[in-house]
């Protein structure tokens, strides 16, 4: 929906035009955004891109998609960290923490509500149905989550290339995350300043258009090392204040400091988004600190796919589990609020540090083409990480039983196809002819796999 008439942000290529967006207006914008952003990062993405390129047109696509690109280096969330990087180049730090802060309060609240249900109710048969259907749902979710980020991605051949290494170097070499995207940032470097053909994207060089955003990031005070060391204090303060409080509560040996500091070694070393810090944190989480079962991950994942905000607040369902089944003194469900409040925490508040900290350097650099043409053979690569989560949720959904072949230093997944489960692929192909075929929206998809889990759990 345009602006209303007489809106003085209506001027998108107006010279003159105003770049001082009005809080009220902002948060207004901003908090339908928190409230429809279904369906992942790239849904959320999109959902940006509209309401604030297209519909508001508040930011031009070239400093839209060179926020994105940035974001997408970071560790965490992208989608969440875009709306605090426009966010703050709309209105400043007030603008990026009213924006961040909003797109991620109504998925909270409805992811603990459910992990609530789940731990007290799980083990229903009604329950445990819902949740079946749902993983098949997510499935396809999933998929096309990848193939709109790969097209917004991926413009040249050498980019397909670059994703294409990325997937088999972390899928059947392992490779660390950090690795790939070093390696794409050197070979975008490179590229950038030898062929820079092989990265150029159709990006619009000549958008002279100025938008608020672009008028707001030019008055923008230039960074400065006494700013800077002041975002490090606060944001830093925030982040270990509530470990320090419940480690004083709990003590050292309780779940809470573990939570508190697994989370936020996610918070700093899982890059490549929300797909990228599922990965390691189903790994971690299931196999070493035992807090929760696979299916139990995939479970957390479908509350997630179904709830507004960003996807990895299916981490605060797996905190919510952990401090649930080990609350240290206090009542299990008491437990599983701390436990999914400080991983919440813990989470989030890095990514105001990043974002806050970076963008007014990244805004210097913007018309730096070696720079450029990094971001852009990194978010390539991350297209490839995304393709590794994308097969592992698969095999997991599919199959029973998943296992590794061992050929030298090629070790990919692979499924025990006798453990096929015939009725997760007849929902997951439900899912996609839904979604790609007939175009049916990502809410009616999940009922209707829920419904069909519930019909086949109780069939069966």
């Amino acid at each position: 929906m345009p602006p209303p008439n007489g809106s003085r942000f209506q001027q998108a290529d107006d010279p003159t035009a105003s770049a001082d967006i009005a809080m009220r207006e902002a948060f207004a914008v901003w908090l339908r955004i928190a409230l429809l952003s279904f369906g992942g990062p790239a849904g959320q993405i999109a959902l940006m891109h509209r309401v604030l390129v297209d519909e508001r047109k508040w930011i031009s696509d070239a400093r839209f998609l060179h926020a994105l690109n940035f974001c997408m280096l970071l560790p965490g969330p992208e989608a969440q960290q875009l709306a605090i990087y426009i966010g703050w180049l709309l209105n400043g730090v007030r603008g990026g923490v009213m924006a961040g802060t909003l797109f991620v309060l109504p998925g909270f609240f409805v992811i603990v509500t459910l992990s609530v249900i789940y731990a007290l109710y799980g083990a229903l048969d009604v329950v445990a149905g819902l949740f079946f259907g749902l993983k098949a749902a997510v499935l396809a979710i999933v998929i096309e989550a990848l193939l709109r980020i790969a097209r917004r991605a991926l413009k040249t051949p050498a980019l397909y290339g670059v994703a294409a290494v990325a997937f088999v170097a972390i899928f059947a070499g392992h490779v660390p995350f950090p690795a790939i995207i070093i390696a794409a940032g050197v070979f975008g470097l490179i590229a950038a300043k030898i062929a820079p053909k092989l990265l150029r994207t159709p990006i619009a060089a000549d958008d002279q258009s100025r938008r608020a955003a672009d008028i707001a990031a030019e008055a923008r005070a230039a960074p400065t090392w006494t700013r800077s060391a002041v975002v490090v204090t606060v944001c830093g303060t925030l982040w270990i204040a509530p470990i320090v409080v419940l480690t004083l509560l709990f003590g050292r040996n309780s779940v809470y400091p573990t939570i508190a500091a697994f989370f936020s070694e996610m918070a700093v070393v899982t890059f490549g988004g929300a797909y990228a810090v599922l990965a390691y944190v189903a790994q971690a989480a299931v196999n070493h600190l035992h807090w929760l079962l696979p299916g139990e991950m995939l479970d957390g994942l479908a509350m997630a796919e179904t709830t507004p905000g960003p996807l990895i607040l299916v981490l605060t369902f797996v905190g919510f589990l952990a401090g649930f089944r080990d609350p240290g003194g206090v009542s299990p469900l008491v437990g599983g609020l701390l436990g999914a409040g400080l991983t919440t925490w813990v989470t989030f508040v890095p990514c105001f540090l990043w974002v806050l900290l970076g963008a007014p350097y990244i805004e210097r650099l913007r018309n730096n083409h070696a720079l450029s043409g990094a971001l852009t053979a990194i978010t390539a690569a991350v297209v490839g990480v995304i393709l590794n989560l994308t097969v592992w949720f698969a095999l997991h959904v599919l199959f029973r039983n998943v296992g590794e072949i061992h050929l030298g230093w090629f070790r990919p997944s692979w499924p025990d196809w006798s453990s096929l489960d015939a009725s997760a692929a007849i929902l997951s192909v439900f899912a996609m002819f839904a979604m790609f075929r007939w175009h049916v929206g990502m809410l009616p998809t999940l009922a209707a796999c829920g419904l069909a889990g519930l019909i086949l759990k109780f069939a069966m």
